[in-house]
């Protein structure tokens, strides 16, 4: 049950424990026309009792409504509770001890509205409207245990609406938590499985074209590529079961292994020069993510014969860094963070990677020059802080 529901439920259970004694004295005729001396009651009539039973039922109206729009945190409405007041007192001369148990009403809503703007002259009003009664005349307006009974009335009526509105604010806020969380793993999924598949498939598919043009020219070299094919479709498959589990992926050391035999299976003369061996696990994760697409960016959009990659570092902040030539045609400078996209290319790599090192506190360079790219990714070495912040 909602938790906004089952307030109101108890909410309603409580006006009825509370206003029951009221109308059951209206209609036995427990209330004096005028003052009479203590332990006399007169029935003032018919008439009387309906006029009773009308001012009890706007009272019910207003205190309902004002706590109703304070469940469903509505600002303002103050004034209600002015009305209220109205109807509390102002019918007390006329139905005497009979109409005291509507003073636990208005003090539940005056501590209501002084939680609300923190208000410490409203609290001791709500303990008063009750007691004060207890300074009436005798046998005109005092019922000696409603009147000492309406702060505690008021202040369980306070814990019904506070505990159901707060209540109702966690499961909103809980429900925020689980869609942002579903939100991230789905943008999680999404962002490895385009860095890791996207630049499996790529390799497959130039490893298809070769094996396709050494079987035309009766190449014995075809069976060694074939099998090299088989072996990167296992592994594909083996990445797909990571992504979907999130678990680790390949070490920077192997996969700057890897991306040299690729570069030069392809004939890219391909340099790794490494100078910075130990790094955290989160920066080394993120370069392998950089380094697969700068090796995917090379195979799809350039004619590359030489490959540079660095990886080193400076003031503990590390660098890797992809240079080749062979850039073709058709690129252009996207103007909003400075990468160079080719015409068609959606950019989602990039992107990924983007938001990869920004986690990391890092960012990402590219430029073209003279027909080269150099695409750069630094990292600083301390950047727990920076995740801290984000």
């Amino acid at each position: 049950m909602s938790p906004l529901v089952l307030g109101r439920v108890v909410l309603t259970a409580g006006l009825a424990g509370v206003t029951a004694p009221v109308q059951a004295a209206l209609s036995a005729g427990g209330f004096a026309a005028g003052r009479l001396p203590a332990g006399e009651a007169v029935a003032g009539g018919p008439g009387w009792a309906l006029a009773g039973a009308a001012a009890l039922l706007a009272l019910l109206a207003v205190h309902a409504r004002f706590l109703l729009g304070v469940l469903a945190r509505r600002e303002g409405g103050w004034w209600l509770v002015g009305a209220q007041a109205w109807l509390t007192y102002l019918p007390m001369p006329w139905y005497g001890a009979a109409w005291t148990p509507v003073c636990g009403l208005l003090s539940g809503a005056l501590l209501v509205v002084a939680y609300r703007i923190r208000s410490s002259a409203l609290v001791a009003l709500a303990v008063a409207c009750g007691p004060v009664l207890l300074w009436a005349p005798p046998g005109a307006l005092d019922h000696t245990g409603w009147a000492v009974a309406a702060p505690a009335l008021g202040l369980a009526e306070y814990a019904v609406v506070t505990l159901a509105a707060r209540a109702h604010w966690l499961a909103g806020a809980r429900n925020d938590v689980i869609e942002r969380a579903v939100a991230l793993e789905r943008r999680r999924f999404t962002r490895d499985l385009h860095d890791l598949v996207g630049h499996r498939l790529a390799v497959l598919v130039l490893k298809a074209q070769l094996v396709e043009r050494l079987v035309r020219e009766g190449d014995p070299k075809a069976r060694t590529e074939a099998g090299e094919t088989l072996e990167l479709l296992r592994v594909l498959a083996s990445d797909v079961r990571a992504v979907a589990h999130g678990a680790g992926h390949a070490s920077l050391e192997s996969e700057l292994a890897s991306a040299r035999a690729l570069l030069e299976s392809v004939g890219v003369r391909c340099d790794v020069r490494v100078s910075c061996r130990e790094m955290p696990g989160e920066v080394s994760e993120a370069l392998v993510h950089v380094l697969r697409e700068g090796v995917t960016n090379i195979l799809r959009h350039a004619a590359a014969r030489r490959c540079v990659i660095r990886l080193d570092e400076q003031d503990r902040l590390i660098r890797l860094s992809m240079r080749n030539d062979g850039v073709r045609p058709g690129r252009r400078r996207d103007g909003d963070g400075g990468h160079v996209r080719r015409d068609g290319d959606d950019g989602h790599g990039l992107m990924n990677l983007t938001e990869r090192v920004a986690l990391l506190g890092g960012w990402l360079e590219t430029e073209t020059r003279g027909g080269e790219f150099a695409f750069s990714a630094f990292v600083p070495r301390a950047h727990r802080d920076r995740l801290t912040s984000v």
